[in-house]
């Protein structure tokens, strides 16, 4: 059974990228419905201030961790991580399986011309990628999004990507799982920009070192700003609050 830590009120599995991968492979075994979820500073701040987004995160098949500051956050606590579970590797290692297994795929979300694109480059990169569909991540109302899920259903993917923002993709995912019947389900931001180049990855340094949010801020500062040295600053109180609670312990 996968070991579940809680950190800032919410439940993450401690697990490796392999780990994970075996994990992953068990829920398309089963059929049923699984949703996922990757934590990170931005998510543990919205989900202090929102109990339903947290509730969705806690109610997740599975939860991992992409960022370096909660990995030693977790250290510090006392309740290490094994490690890092990057949202873009996960999804890049999952498309290379699903190449390979002949797992159904459907992309879901961001621009058109982005979500088209990303559908032509893993058909070319892995040429066994069976992808069941895709669409892009805008319409307007239940009806329209009642049409989406409906494409979802109808498509029978095993494996589901959602580009859309978050808390959306994981209020769309918590409404919409149990209905579209997708074995795994899975948000991953803004990795579509990732996979097709219009976003660049950190140097690797960067990542393991927890600087991958600057690199970030870098390329979209007026964008990233607020989030990252307003919003997330929150997260300090939210850890020396649990740092507190631990010494009292």
């Amino acid at each position: 059974m996968n070991e579940r830590i809680t950190l800032m009120g919410c439940s993450i599995d401690n697990l490796t990228m392999e780990e994970t991968l075996q994990t992953v492979e068990g829920f398309i075994h089963t059929g049923r419905p699984h949703q996922h979820v990757v934590v990170n500073v931005d998510k543990l701040v919205k989900a202090s201030r929102d109990p339903e987004l947290r509730r969705i995160i806690n109610d997740c098949a599975l939860v991992n961790v992409d960022g370096m500051p909660v990995v030693w956050a977790s250290r510090l606590l006392g309740r290490p991580l094994k490690e890092r579970v990057a949202g873009c590797d996960l999804f890049e290692a999952l498309m290379r399986r699903a190449g390979e297994k002949g797992w159904r795929v459907f992309l879901l979300g961001a621009r058109e011309e982005v979500v088209s694109k990303v559908a032509s480059t893993y058909r070319h990169k892995y040429p066994n990628l069976v992808l069941a569909g895709y669409r892009n991540g805008y319409w307007k109302g239940e009806a329209e999004e009642a049409e989406v899920v409906e494409q979802i259903r109808a498509a029978r993917p095993d494996l589901l990507f959602v580009a859309i923002s978050s808390p959306k993709k994981e209020q769309f995912l918590g409404r919409w799982q149990a209905e579209m019947k997708v074995p795994f389900a899975m948000g991953v931001g803004g990795t579509f920009d990732v996979a097709i180049g219009h976003l660049k990855r950190a140097p690797l340094w960067m990542q393991k070192s927890g600087l991958e949010w600057f690199y970030r801020f870098l390329q979209e500062p007026r964008r990233m700003f607020r989030r990252y040295f307003i919003e997330d600053m929150a997260f300090i109180r939210l850890f020396l609050k649990e740092l507190k609670l631990k010494g009292a312990r």
